[in-house]
């Protein structure tokens, strides 16, 4: 019999297994991490806080999870054409001395390698940073009506993500990362599929493409339609799809992806 974590990597390498993997079953995931706990600010149910990029974040005590609160008041962005004056973005690499790994170290040398691949998630990818940035709205708004500011945003944006990569891999040294950014809702992509290829399709090949040449496991989180992209997102590093939704037609997308990228999930929402 084969463990969880030899099926897993069968299947990302197209591979025959003995049998499929149970949702998690063969990621042993470590989330706590110093670099992750900035991403994430203080999030506790019934509190409020702020993340290390400014944004508010508020848990309600009747909701499962915390959620980005926008306001005209309090978004860090009010206008994208002023943002290097009105967001200060962290730099991990400069932070280092300040960090204390021994947490996560512990936690991580508790994982048997021999069942399961050490895991890191990412949340909160590039467009999913936007609009907590900004607002929802004003994001895609952004896209159309000031692209320029909202490139030269995202590459200050992909550079704060390289840092948090290069913390992961010195001090965890993850197998798996699992980056989160939803692209649609049930149905749609929230934009043209044109608008996402100008904006964010290149600069995850460069995040993916690093990761890959570390040696991690690149696994991209949205539940969520994204079949019109689909096999772009194997093009751009994905190795797995993890939260693939019913709506994007599975049985369809397996045959036109053809083992060039795992599809975990099939649950719907």
């Amino acid at each position: 019999m084969l463990t969880p974590r030899e099926k897993f990597l069968r299947l990302i390498r197209n591979e025959p297994t003995d049998g499929l993997i149970a949702n998690y079953e063969a990621l042993a995931v470590v989330r706590t991490d110093p670099v992750t706990a900035l991403e994430y600010g203080d999030r506790r149910r019934g509190n409020t806080c702020k993340d290390v990029y400014g944004t508010t974040i508020s848990w309600p005590e009747d909701q499962p999870g915390a959620i980005p609160y926008i306001t005209e008041e309090n978004k860090v962005i009010k206008d994208v054409t002023n943002w290097r004056e009105e967001l200060v973005l962290p730099d991990y690499d400069a932070m280092e001395d300040q960090f204390d790994w021994s947490e996560n170290a512990a936690l991580c040398a508790g994982v048997n390698r021999k069942e399961k691949l050490l895991t890191s998630i990412m949340a909160t990818g590039f467009f999913e940073r936007l609009h907590f940035l900004m607002g929802f709205e004003e994001a895609l708004m952004n896209l159309y009506e000031e692209p320029e500011a909202m490139h030269d945003l995202l590459d200050a944006l992909l550079e704060v993500r390289m840092g948090y990569v290069r913390q992961l891999a010195k001090h965890m040294h993850p197998e798996v990362i699992i980056n989160h950014d939803d692209f649609g809702n049930k149905k749609n992509l929230f934009m043209n599929p044109d608008i996402w290829r100008e904006f964010f399709k290149e600069r995850y090949c460069r995040l993916y493409g690093y990761m890959r040449e570390l040696g991690i496991i690149v696994v991209h989180h949205a539940d969520c339609y994204c079949a019109s992209i689909a096999e772009e997102m194997a093009e751009m590093g994905v190795q797995v799809w993890q939260g693939v939704i019913p709506d994007n037609d599975i049985p369809t997308l397996q045959k036109q992806l053809a083992g060039k990228m795992v599809l975990m999930g099939g649950i719907d929402v």
